[in-house]
Parts: structure tokens; sequence; C-alpha cells
């Protein structure tokens, strides 16, 4: 599998604790494999399997109770293993989530996690974070819960499925969490947007009083900010998609002081361009403080008049912006 599922992942990743080790019996027959190696995976586990002159591949190993990774090159399953763990895994590299099928002794366990690739979580995920009181929260993820476990069949081994539960009840209460924490930014959509007077890379201050008259389109990030890099080649063909509109874009960085010179060398060498600035006090600033920011990368949209459009809007890399920008710049 290669798109995001990060709630079904968290989910699955927190599963089980390993436990007693077993001697575990797996084989694949991968159609169109691309390598003759497989991996069977965990933290701290790696179990290579070689094809043989057929090339199916077969082993018999030693693992512990608990969740793995079958890793197939670019591709991979979760797998469920237990000391009973006799597989037999069928698949087709080609169009590995909606063939991959297995057999034998802890088949159910494992046909349930591969069914649950092919479910439309992300997209359950995304709706209940456009909802817009608690009240409709609280029910969306009632109603999210309720399909994840009436989805699960009733000849699933006892032990797994109620771990299975216990930890999706744990990710489920940490993204309600989150989701109410994002409706409390919402509310200040609308109102008079926190202020700043950050350094500028090219030489001085500037303040957001500078860009009035102008929508303001706010990337809070930092150089050690793994997802925030992800999204510079998005934001640069957002600048030059919009270039000589009435938006101006600007990147306020939460590095360090300390790390200045850091964040400097970093947006030369990378050729950033918008307003590069550097936020006094990193996650204390009072910009970051007073939109409720505690993660990042961040994203905002303030309009002309000083107002906050969306104080959590899309990211560059989301068709959500341009549906926004276009709407506000038309």
């Amino acid at each position: 599998m290669t798109h995001n599922k990060t709630f079904l992942f968290a989910a699955v990743a927190g599963l089980f604790s390993l436990t007693a080790s077993a001697q575990v019996k797996f084989s694949a027959k991968i159609t169109n494999k691309p390598t003759d190696t497989i991996y069977v995976k965990s933290r701290g586990f790696s179990q290579m399997i070689v094809a043989d002159k057929k090339g199916n591949f077969n082993s018999t190993f030693e693992a512990k109770d608990g969740m793995y990774k079958l890793e197939v090159d670019e591709q991979y399953a979760d797998l469920y293993l237990t000391s009973k763990s006799d597989l037999q895994v069928a698949v087709d590299y080609k169009d590995f989530d909606k063939t991959i099928a297995f057999k034998g002794n802890g088949a159910n366990e494992n046909n349930f996690l591969a069914k649950r690739t092919l479910s439309d979580e992300d997209a359950q995920i995304e709706e209940l974070m456009k909802v817009s009181t608690e009240e409709e929260l609280n029910a969306g993820v009632k109603k999210f819960k309720d399909g994840i476990f009436n989805s699960m069949p009733a000849n699933l081994d006892a032990t797994f499925a109620a771990r299975f539960k216990e930890t999706t009840e744990k990710e489920l209460f940490g993204l309600t969490q989150y989701l109410k924490g994002s409706l409390e930014v919402k509310k200040l959509n609308g109102s008079a947007s926190p202020t700043f007077k950050y350094e500028n890379h090219k030489g001085g201050f500037t303040s957001l009083e500078d860009l009035k008259g102008k929508f303001v389109y706010v990337d809070v990030w930092a150089t050690w900010c793994g997802p925030c890099r992800q999204e510079i080649p998005f934001l640069q063909k957002t600048e030059q998609a919009y270039h000589g509109k009435n938006i101006e874009f600007v990147s306020i960085s939460i590095d360090e002081q300390i790390n200045r010179e850091k964040w400097n060398k970093f947006v030369t060498d990378k050729n950033l361009g918008g307003i590069q600035l550097l936020a006094d006090k990193d996650w204390k600033s009072d910009f970051v403080q007073g939109y409720k920011i505690n993660g990042i990368p961040r994203f905002i949209l303030i309009g002309p008049d000083g107002k906050i459009v969306n104080a959590d809007a899309p990211r560059p890399s989301s068709p959500e912006l341009v549906t926004l920008l276009d709407t506000v710049l038309k």
C-alpha cells in the first residue's frame, strides 16, 4: 500500500505489545513481483525471505505475537502473527491493496486488516474536520467508531478483537481532542488577526500592517520540520500561479533565535520566495500563540482588512487552497 492511512496505521501500529516467541510459517505467491526478496518487519525485528527457484516465498521463523509489516519493494501490508500462524498470502503486485488475500491459520485477522486498507476512513476524517460544533463532532466520531466496529467479522480471534477495539478507542479519543482544538481555532475566523513584526530575511522588519490592503497567506513553519519542508515546492508553485494578484505569501519560521543563521542559510540555499520572516520567540511568539498553534506546518489566510478569513487554511498541496484563493481573489 502506498497511500496514506494515518488513522488506520496509528491504530494498527499500537495494537499489540510483543509477547513470547514461537515458530511462524509464512509463504507468499506474488504475481508480477518486482523483487526476489521480501521482508517481514516490526520494531527491532526484520526477517528476509528470498524467492525459491519457482519464484515463491517460503519461510519458517521465530517471531513474537503482535503486529508486523510485510514489505514487497515499495508496497506493504499489515500482518498479525501469533504462535499459531501458518499463513499463505497471494497478491498481484500491480494491484496490491485490492488483490492481497490470506489463507491458513491467522487468515481471518489478516484479511480483516487488508480489507481495512480499502476503507474510506481518510474521507470520513476529512468530513469530521469540516463540522462546526462539538455536538456534530461527537455524533460524527460515534458514527465513525460504530462503522469500524460493525465491520469486524465474528470469526476474529477474541484477543485480537479486544485489543483492536481498545486501541481504536484510544486513537479516536486522540483524534477527537485534536478536532476539538480545531473547532476552537475556527472560532477565530472573522475576527481581527493577531499581528506580527518580525525580522525579514531581506533585511529590516515586516509587520502585518505593512501588508494592509492585500490578502496574506501565512505559512508557519521551521527548518527542522519535515512536513513543512514537504510543502515548500507546492507553496512555490502557488506563489507563481498567483503572482501579480492581490495577495502576499508570508512564511514565518519559528526556529529558535539561536538557530537564526541556520534559518538564514536555509532560505538562501533553497531560494525560498515570498516574504521570509523569523518569529521573535519561536513557539512563544505572540502571533503563534494568538492562533493557538501547537503543531506545524500551519497555514492562515488573512483578508485585506486585517481580519481572519481562515485560521486553519488548506495546505499548498491541497486542491482546496486553489478553490479558496480563486474565490477570494476573483
